[in-house]
């Protein structure tokens, strides 16, 4: 589990920002100093290599609230997102590296996993190459592409600084498993490609820490793995929702329940779900959640947080603080978080 300061989403407002292309160059000296400009050069080579091959799979979206990136998924014109970037609307513009300009259609959202998959029709797309996030190492190289602040197939380059972060975005939504790297990240790249050195998609850039001041805290942003991206946008064009989220849930409706000078006390359990774990488990309508699996849970945020790190069908123990004031501890096997319909 992570605990940060605060966080960003990288979604930006709408910007009639224009992409411009630069280039860098070395100069190779002699001796030592040559070889350490040789191996620079090399490595600008092998990032010149991955932008050339990933850039035309990662693209800039526009929708009226504000734009994001996207990579595309497959040949049949359905890209990956951040429901973020989303948002509420059901149709988008989306640009290509090379600038063609196409309308895009929502298929589905899975918010609580911040996914989204969109779909271009009738139009030549380049899917992207997806490796395995489960082979990632700490210290891994790591591009990201997208278009930040609207400056469409931008690149930043830097490590994977740590794997299966568990981050708290907000709003009842946890995301666990993240990837977090030091490569840039800024307003605009969400939904964009972090990539390896061979061009390959390792993650979908998600979200960027916040400093004590409210700043985004430079060098740590996170992405969500490859996989899990894969997986659950591959749900999405198959069935037109998420089947199976892999996600735990207690089958509850929940808000922050406060106490004294407005101190959040717990979760408060507005409604269950007919026959669900908590309904079974005999939890009602009423109660109130201040713990789950011995972690404190004084907020909606946090019974969120607990769950992204547990697994469906587990059981685990559930505090509960009853309308009446009783307090009982009850076990719940968990269910799945719903992916919608």
């Amino acid at each position: 589990m992570t605990a940060l300061a605060g966080l960003a989403a990288c979604s930006s407002s709408s910007s009639s920002a224009s992409a411009s292309s630069t280039s860098a160059s070395a100069t190779q000296g002699g001796g030592a100093g040559g070889a350490t400009a040789g191996g620079a050069a090399a490595l600008q080579d092998d990032i010149i290599s991955v932008v050339k091959k990933a850039g035309p799979s990662v693209v800039r979206i526009d929708t009226a609230g504000g734009l994001g990136s996207g990579v595309v998924l497959d040949s049949q014109g359905d890209i990956v997102t951040n429901a973020h970037v989303v948002g509420d609307a059901t149709s988008m513009d989306v640009t290509t590296v090379d600038g063609r300009q196409y309308a895009a259609t929502l298929v589905s959202s899975f918010v609580p996993g911040d996914l989204a998959v969109i779909k271009v029709a009738n139009a030549s797309l380049t899917p992207a190459t997806f490796a395995d996030s489960s082979k990632l190492v700490v210290g891994d190289l790591a591009v990201a592409m997208g278009s930040p602040l609207g400056f469409t197939a931008s690149v930043t380059q830097g490590l994977v600084s740590a794997l299966d972060r568990t981050v708290n975005a907000g709003g009842g939504v946890t995301l666990p498993g993240l990837i977090q790297t030091s490569a840039p990240i800024n307003p605009g790249n969400s939904g964009g490609a972090l990539l390896d050195i061979n061009g390959a998609v390792i993650g979908i850039n998600t979200l960027v820490a916040l400093g004590p001041s409210g700043g985004q805290a430079p060098g740590i942003g996170f992405a969500i793995p490859s996989n899990t991206a894969k997986d659950i946008a591959t749900q999405i064009v198959t069935s037109g929702h998420v089947t199976n989220s892999r996600r735990a849930a207690l089958g509850t409706e929940l808000t922050t329940a406060t106490g004294l000078a407005g101190r959040p006390v717990g979760a408060y359990v507005v409604s269950v779900e007919p026959g669900g774990p908590a309904a079974s488990a005999g939890i009602v309508a009423g109660d109130t959640i201040t713990a789950i699996n011995g972690t404190s849970t004084p907020t909606v945020d946090d019974v969120a947080t607990v769950l992204a790190g547990l697994s469906p069908g587990k059981m685990v123990p559930v505090a509960v603080t009853h309308a009446d004031g009783a307090q009982s501890t009850v076990n719940v096997t968990l269910g799945t978080l719903p992916g919608g319909s």
